[in-house]
């Protein structure tokens, strides 16, 4: 098999934790990873007889869906490179990487302590298999992980002494398998736009794409990137009073910071067409400031329940009407700072923000009071 190019098929065992309950540590110690190996070896021969011609490794991290389901899926990518290093033999041809000294052997491999309160734990498994093999053992996979995945009792007795957990579930599923859940998890939510997008950047990354969000905001996907539209623009083409305008514009902004979090989490970028973005924000200029008019000044338009959900910088213009310059989305709330001091560092003012207590509309949509300053 050494001699061949060896085809990595991803998977993971799956474990669904009882409510309330987290394992004690999300890295496996080194014998704890080579015991576990063990017991999936056998629990996977008795599914794919093939496997045994085949090597199986397995990275002892508890992991969330979403470190692993990120464009490279890197977490794979490390655990074969690692895996493709061990001469044939090593443990029979199964091959653990765990804890030593509290260090895994790859900064990838340890799962990231913000998404470590899910319920469900998944640990990464690569079948590395020769040409000759690797398609037939491709189409078994999906056929009987899916089907017959269940880990056998002895492994989920080791997992749930060992983590300190009780489990509903422990199963295999394919790497398709796990884009199949997440899928469905995500449509059930109401973010099948969002699924769209992070799909074609995690198999057909060279490939843009193109959607709408739930709420009608244009969304695309090219580049390593997610780009939107303009939500300026996007609540310019909605009808209805104004009370009707800002509860929709409100909820498009809501919409769009649950984007950016899942986003941020999946390590796919958000962007803005045609504007500027930064940590946890969005920036759409309109017009540059006029310098015979007074100094800009920056309104926060706010929401009931989300706080600032839109920066507009203004300067007065003819007849005190309001001459817009900027729009900005703070989309997390760490994000409102360094917002106001990004756009009160491009006009040389204070990055102090005037409340609105309201989305302030026009007839043309997003607006500002005139500015005044005391």
């Amino acid at each position: 098999m050494d001699a061949q190019p060896l085809i990595a098929l991803p998977a993971v065992l799956a474990l669904e934790c009882s409510p309330g309950q987290s394992p004690a540590a999300v890295t496996l110690s080194r014998d704890e990873a080579e015991a576990l190996a063990g017991l999936i070896a056998e629990d996977l021969h008795a599914l794919l007889p093939q496997i045994g011609e085949a090597r199986l490794a397995l990275a002892g991290a508890l992991f969330d869906p979403v470190e692993l389901l990120r464009p490279g899926f890197p977490v794979w990518a490390t655990l074969d490179e690692l895996a493709r290093r061990v001469p044939r033999g090593h443990l029979e041809n199964v091959v653990a990487f765990g804890s030593h000294a509290g260090q895994m052997p790859a900064q990838t491999l340890v799962p990231e302590p913000d998404h470590a309160g899910g319920a469900l734990r998944l640990l990464p498994l690569s079948v590395l298999a020769g040409e000759a093999l690797a398609d037939g053992l491709a189409r078994d996979m999906e056929i009987q992980l899916v089907g017959r995945g269940e880990a056998g009792t002895r492994t989920a007795d080791w997992l749930m002494r060992t983590l300190g957990v009780r489990l509903e579930h422990a199963r295999y599923l394919s790497r398709n398998d796990l884009l199949a859940l997440t899928c469905v998890q995500y449509e059930h939510v109401n973010l099948a736009s969002l699924w769209t997008l992070l799909e074609a950047a995690l198999l057909t990354p060279d490939q843009p794409e193109h959607t709408l969000s739930a709420r009608g905001l244009p969304l695309r996907y090219a580049e390593g990137a997610v780009h939107a539209g303009s939500p300026a623009a996007w609540l310019a083409a909605q009808a209805g009073d104004s009370a009707e305008r800002a509860h929709a514009f409100a909820g498009m902004v809501f919409e769009l910071r649950q984007y950016a979090a899942l986003l941020e989490a999946h390590r796919l970028p958000l962007r803005l067409d045609q504007g500027d973005a930064g940590a946890g924000w969005l920036l759409e200029t309109l017009a540059a400031a006029d310098p015979a008019l007074a100094p800009p000044v920056l309104f926060a338009h706010e929401a009931p329940g989300l706080g600032t959900v839109a920066i507009t910088a203004a300067q007065p213009g003819a007849g005190g009407r309001p001459r817009l310059l900027a729009h900005g989305y703070p989309l997390a709330p760490p994000a409102l700072g360094p917002l106001a001091a990004v756009l009160a560092a491009r006009y040389g003012i204070e990055p102090g923000l005037q409340a609105l207590g309201r989305v302030w509309l026009d007839a043309d949509g997003l607006a500002a009071r005139a500015p005044s300053r005391h």
